[in-house]
């Protein structure tokens, strides 16, 4: 059969995580299973892998034929097929003349930021108008957004990043969001290990990633947390280096909805009078808090992940969780870096992450919680 593409592995508690270059996927499988994907990645024919299983566990060859052909089918044959990236479409295009022109400053970087209409500055502006500054006759970077025909595209200095429909519109805001934080930080693409969907935070010393479903309430307990004195380095949108596996700063606000004022407002006054938002498309609507960060290469190392949730009147629950339950939540809502180094990086950096559950109600047992493992007293 011939080696089809490149496979990694990574041992996590009793399983074997396999990821696939071409698909760039990261699957949880038996170790068994994961030697028989590798052996025939080797090309080593199915035949002969099953004659190997038919003595190892002493099942007839049948069987072990069968177990190897479903492998074969089911696992190895459908992620060593190259997706196509229906997300990203190419189409010849004309530059239509923007309604509404933006700046923002981030560092010491000016971006201009034209949208052809109310839609596309809906879809990226709420996050990022904390950082508005007044009309500017030069900028650094000067960004375009237009949508023809329910496909949005995105141009960075007249160059053509990509088109998205309207339904995928969540990758167009990634992608945004992407070349912001390489610009602000002066790291290419390749340079990143993944970003993350969390809130990452952090003290003087290290940082951690804050996880959840929606509506679990991990913004809100950012904003608490920021409020007792520590930073927050992002929110829903996390990168993390490649060289020291550090988060990063990004700048985009904290976004709070409407049932978390009465908790927040008398650590952020700010809220009361800050402009409202309503997402139709999530269903949901929210103000956005400014992080409060001011060091632009503000970046610390990140070994921690807690999957936070507030329940109303529950005692506060802390507890370690199995990596692979970890793992297999974190990995849907994330972009990992597809570069087979990188991927090494990222695989050795989650086996030796400590992976905890956290349930409460009380705010204050909370931010003790986290600052002590912050301050590594757990």
């Amino acid at each position: 059969m011939g080696i089809k593409t490149t496979l990694l592995r990574e041992h996590i508690e009793d399983k074997s995580v396999v990821w696939f270059s071409e698909t760039n996927q990261y699957i949880v499988l038996e170790n068994k299973v994961a030697e028989i994907i590798f052996n025939l990645n080797e090309g080593i024919s199915i035949e002969e892998i099953s004659k190997g299983l038919e003595q190892e566990l002493e099942v007839s060859f049948d069987d072990a034929l069968d177990f190897t052909e479903k492998i074969y089918s089911n696992v190895y044959l459908s992620n060593i097929k190259k997706n196509e990236n229906l997300n990203e479409t190419e189409r010849k295009h004309e530059i239509p003349t923007f309604q509404i022109s933006k700046f923002y400053k981030i560092n010491n970087l000016v971006f201009k930021v034209d949208f052809l209409s109310e839609f596309e500055e809906y879809l990226v502006h709420p996050k990022f108008s904390h950082l508005e500054i007044e009309y500017q006759t030069d900028s650094d970077y000067h960004f375009q957004v237009f949508t023809e025909k329910n496909i949005t595209h995105l141009l960075i200095d007249n160059n053509h990043i990509g088109s998205w429909h309207r339904k995928d519109i969540h990758y167009f805001q990634g992608k945004f969001s992407m070349y912001i934080v390489q610009y602000i930080h002066n790291k290419p693409e390749d340079e990143w290990m993944g970003i993350f969907h969390a809130s990452g935070l952090g003290n003087k010393n290290k940082s951690l990633l804050l996880l959840g479903d929606s509506g679990n309430g991990k913004s809100t307990s950012l904003a608490i947390l920021q409020a007792n004195g520590l930073t927050c380095l992002a929110d829903d949108f996390v990168p993390i280096d490649i060289n020291k596996q550090n988060i990063y700063t990004f700048p985009s606000a904290i976004s709070i909805k409407k049932n978390s004022l009465e908790t927040l407002l008398p650590m952020y006054p700010e809220l009361e009078t800050s402009a409202e938002f309503h997402f139709k498309r999530l269903n949901k609507i929210v103000r956005f808090l400014p992080p409060k960060t001011n060091t632009s290469d503000y970046n610390l190392p990140c070994n921690d992940l807690v999957f936070i949730k507030y329940e109303k009147n529950s005692d506060l629950n802390f507890n370690s969780i199995s990596k692979l339950e970890a793992f297999q939540q974190l990995i849907p809502d994330s972009w990992i870096s597809s570069k087979p180094e990188n991927v090494k990086v990222f695989l050795k950096w989650f086996s030796n992450t400590k992976c905890y559950r956290l349930t409460y109600s009380d705010n204050e047992k909370m931010v003790k919680t986290i600052k002590n493992l912050l301050n590594d007293d757990i």
